[in-house]
């Protein structure tokens, strides 16, 4: 058997090297045979290369070919190995399409430690199987994913970073025994405090386990020591009897104190905590609090993107942002995600010298960029050649700010004291970023709009927007794009 295989090896080596054979021909003489181990390969090139001498065959090119089937060789699968992940395969698939759920919970759960492929599962879940998460709870959540119906998935609590899975049994422990836990204090009291840290504590806030104790994630972790030192109290003073105690009442000496007042975080720090907790914006996306007025001046999603030469204008958040040293200086390597998808992109040492401050992880950024093939992954990659921030972008591409007003005007000068126009020097001279304004007059029986002078340009940052918002009529005051 193999010395039948030898001698069809060199046979295809040398039909190979004496006709100009395409890619799938080539293929073809690959298929013909099955692979033999590399040792059997080795006995071969001694025939292969008495052979060329004999029919005149340029033995370096019979060898490159033959070198083609030595490097197969070593990922090749035979028959029977191939037949095996093949049923394997099905049997995958099979199990994905009708115990879908159970199969996205097995899998996130055995991949719990990896972010990656833990957040590729679950937008595959999402987006292609219409499934639902319920959120990491501290009084529903165990350690491992489960599944809560065929469409909807409770969130393993394990999966949270930095727990471990002797703090979460131990939650779980004191669950079962004493019941749904009642507040920040009531969780701290309760869990076994050895098995489990302030870090732990503080990572499940983060990920939004204990929303349904109290909604300010702010509030409970500025509380964390407070409750640590309250559990401690109350373990202390567990077998102490007051002196003025009445019977085994201990109320005074255990009335849980208030919560550390704290502002709610914004969505932007919310979502920031939570990706640095999750690995990945799991209640919402950083996208989503500027998508409304983003889409209506950049039109085109990221997974919209058309195979053109030409520059796209795109909007999205920058994640996995890194610099290297490239050939021609410094290079900017990231992703941009603007929740339709997400794809690579890079921008040279110019766009990152005038763009500094905004290239950077979780900031919202709109972009002109190219459509590029990527011959490390065989898709598509962006190079970038413009950035903008918000604010700038709504100099760039609004036309005006138009303010409702209905018997009382806003504080014009004020508001543009505040927030002036931004000059700045260029090649072409000084360069002015602000938007005009027009007031929009509403009567009974007319309406009319007044354009203010060149001089009352303010930039629009959204504290700005936020002024003219609450000085106009039923905070009427919006960007007009088009």
């Amino acid at each position: 058997m193999e010395q039948t295989q030898i001698k069809r090896i060199v046979e295809a080596a040398l039909l190979a090297a004496s006709h100009p054979l395409t890619l799938p021909q080539l293929s073809a003489l690959f298929d013909e045979f099955e692979m033999p181990p590399p040792e059997t390969l080795a006995k071969a090139i001694e025939s292969l290369q008495e052979n060329c001498a004999e029919r005149g065959v340029d033995p370096r090119t019979a060898t490159q070919i033959f070198d083609l089937m030595e490097k197969f060789a070593e990922y090749g699968f035979n028959k029977s190995h191939a037949a095996a992940y093949s049923l394997l395969a099905y049997h995958t698939g099979w199990l994905k399409v009708h115990y879908t759920a159970e199969f996205f919970c097995a899998n996130m759960t055995v991949e719990m430690d990896n972010t990656d492929k833990l957040k590729v599962l679950f937008e595959d879940a999402i987006k292609n199987f219409k499934l639902a998460f319920e959120p990491p709870d501290v009084n529903r959540g165990n350690y491992r994913f489960e599944p809560i119906s065929d469409k909807v998935i409770r969130y393993g609590l394990g999966a949270v970073k930095g727990t471990g899975q002797q703090a979460i049994e131990s939650i779980v422990a004191a669950r079962k025994e004493g019941g749904a836990f009642k507040s920040l204090y009531d969780f701290c009291c309760r869990v076994d405090r050895t098995r489990l840290n302030k870090r732990t504590v503080e990572a499940l806030i983060k990920a939004g386990a204990f929303d349904s104790l109290n909604l300010n994630r702010a509030s409970l972790v500025a509380s964390i020591d407070r409750a640590f030192d309250f559990a401690n109290t109350t373990e202390a003073n567990a077998n102490q009897g007051g002196l003025f105690d009445m019977g085994d009442s201990h109320a005074a000496s255990t009335q849980e104190p208030d919560l550390v007042e704290a502002m709610p975080w914004g969505v932007k720090e919310r979502l920031t905590f939570e990706k640095t907790a999750v690995g990945f914006y799991l209640s919402g996306h950083l996208f989503d609090e500027v998508a409304l007025e983003v889409r209506r001046f950049v039109r085109r999603q990221v997974d919209d993107l058309i195979d053109s030469r030409e520059p796209q204008l795109l909007a999205g958040i920058i994640s996995d942002f890194r610099v290297i040293n490239g050939q021609r200086g410094k290079l900017a390597l990231f992703k941009l995600d603007d929740k339709s998808a997400t794809i690579e992109a890079t921008a040279d040492e110019a766009v990152i010298n005038t763009a500094r401050n905004l290239l950077k992880d979780d900031e919202l950024v709109v972009v002109m960029a190219k459509l590029q093939p990527d011959r490390f992954s065989g898709g598509f990659r962006l190079n970038v050649n413009q950035v903008w921030d918000l604010a700038t972008a709504r100099c760039r591409f609004g036309k005006y700010l138009k303010v409702a007003v209905n018997g009382k005007a806003p504080d014009i000068q004020r508001l543009l004291r505040e927030f002036p126009a931004r000059r700045e020097m260029s090649d072409q001279g000084e360069l002015v970023r602000g938007l005009p304004v027009r007031l929009a007059v509403r009567r009974d029986t007319a309406t009319a709009e007044l354009q203010l002078g060149d001089d009352a340009r303010f930039f629009p940052s959204d504290a700005a927007l936020a002024s003219w918002m609450a000085q106009a009529d039923q905070g009427l005051a919006q960007i007009v794009y088009e």
